[in-house]
């Protein structure tokens, strides 16, 4: 009986303590976002409407029909007067970028955003990164960008580095997540991750419709991270990583090609956007969905959805379109940071998950004061809720995007402190939300859509 007792203590002990270091080895895999620093171009590089209309007469393989749609795309982006693109494009050689205007873009994104990061954040110094993930979607240099950054700081020689290319405007969480699972490896690391995207080179110089939509949307810009898993800094952190859930859904052939780099009949390169684009990114959120909710709404609000839809289904209804997704995720969720990749999107996302305007408003001002920034785009839209002062402690966020392939990533944030830091937005948030989206473009330029103009003939070779 003795014996009996002995071994059950034993293995009750081996059990408590098997449990023991699940719990402490899962807090030690936490992920911390320590800092961040978004990319302000300097005013050289500022896109007006003056300056966009030079970019785009300097065309000549566009006609009036090819204005007509450039005016009202760029009408209805929700993009405003204050964004940038690089300077090979301002001084009118989007046609022939050199590898040296590609590689100074992306020093001038990275450096100075890295720059900033080890100045807010100074306990932590280029030496002590022990993980660098750099994700530019159009890029790919030799030696690569992140040996780039080590060349520039002096980091350490057993530092792990990676470099992501082609992963689309939801790059920077695909970064992250790859950060997440080198962080259950490996205690008390640290970790930057750059997301930022080269436009210099891209610029799309032909006709086709379908690849003239980036050149209205993608902007300058970038974003420098700072992670750790080290618990003795969590008092220093502005965020928790609390979920993550990445889908793919590229086995279907119209979600691959429905967003993809390509060469245009006359040989321009650019990147074609087609209309499957829409049910490509309605399926892949839907899917994620389905996987991150339960992880995120308390218990009530599922068990409620799920006999609504009962009834609903037993009464031969429906659902409507603009019911949504029939949940309400702001039980679960504070904050929403949709990736700010064009008005449609947003409202479109806003309106299936039944969001208010107050909820999209920081991804919409991100578009129009910044523009379309790729990948980097989530932290100009939570750069503008942190300088609004609407985080609090305990608040949980939700970013979701989407990229080329197709992907769809959503992550989940906790908010471990009130923050209030104006980063980036400093300069403007004051003016922020502005009267008006509206930008002047059809103002200037209306008389574009007089019919009488289908008999002239413009040349816009003597244009300044």
């Amino acid at each position: 009986m003795e014996f009996l007792m002995a071994m059950c203590l034993l293995a009750l002990f081996f059990g408590l303590s098997w449990l023991c270091k699940c719990v402490l080895q899962r807090r030690d895999q936490s992920c911390y976002l320590l800092a961040y620093e978004c990319y302000k171009a300097p005013d050289d590089m500022m896109l007006c409407t003056d300056s966009c209309v030079k970019i785009v007469t300097r065309n000549k393989n566009l006609g009036l029909e090819e204005f007509r749609f450039l005016l009202k795309t760029i009408v209805n982006s929700g993009i405003g007067e204050e964004t940038y693109c690089p300077k090979n494009i301002i001084e009118g050689r989007e046609n022939d970028a050199t590898l040296v205007d590609e590689l100074l873009e992306m020093d001038d994104v990275i450096f100075n955003t890295m720059d900033k990061l080890f100045a807010k954040f100074s306990t932590i110094s280029p030496s002590q990164i022990d993980i660098l993930v750099v994700n530019v979607s159009m890029f790919s240099h030799a030696p690569s960008l992140t040996s780039r950054i080590v060349n520039r700081y002096k980091m350490r020689e057993d530092i792990k580095t990676f470099n992501l290319s082609g992963m689309g405007c939801s790059a920077s969480l695909i970064a992250i997540d790859v950060v997440r699972n080198l962080f259950m490896s490996y205690k008390n690391v640290n970790a930057i991750v750059v997301s930022t995207e080269s436009i210099s080179p891209h610029w799309y110089c032909g006709k086709e419709k379908s690849m003239m939509l980036t050149n209205c949307l993608f902007r300058s810009g970038g974003c420098s991270m700072l992670f750790t898993n080290n618990r003795d800094l969590k008092h220093q952190a502005k965020l928790k990583l609390n979920h993550l859930v990445r889908m793919h859904t590229g086995s279907s052939d119209e979600a691959y090609n429905c967003c993809m780099q390509v060469e245009d009949e006359s040989g321009y390169k650019g990147f074609r956007l087609t209309k499957y684009l829409v049910k490509a990114a309605s399926q892949g959120f839907t899917m994620n969905l389905q996987v991150l909710l339960p992880k995120v709404l308390p218990l009530r609000e599922i068990l409620r959805y799920l006999v609504v839809s009962k009834l609903k289904s037993a009464k031969s209804q429906k659902l409507k379109a603009d019911e949504g997704v029939g949940l309400n995720l702001k039980t679960g969720i504070e904050h929403f940071c949709i990736h700010p990749g064009g008005r449609a999107i947003i409202d479109g996302i806003g309106k299936s998950l039944g969001l208010s305007y107050y909820d999209v408003e920081p991804s919409r001002m991100a578009l129009h004061r910044f523009g379309n920034t790729s990948a980097a785009g989530f932290w100009y839209a939570l750069g503008y809720m942190e300088a609004k002062k609407r985080l609090k402690k305990g608040n949980r966020i939700l970013m979701s995007g989407f990229g080329a392939g197709f992907k769809c990533n959503n992550v989940v944030w906790e908010v471990l402190k009130d923050l209030d830091d104006a980063n980036v937005w400093k300069d403007y948030i004051d003016s922020y939300p502005p009267n008006t989206l509206v930008n002047p473009f059809m103002e200037k330029y209306s008389w574009f859509d007089d019919e009488t103009l289908k008999f002239v003939r413009f040349d816009f070779s003597q244009a300044p």
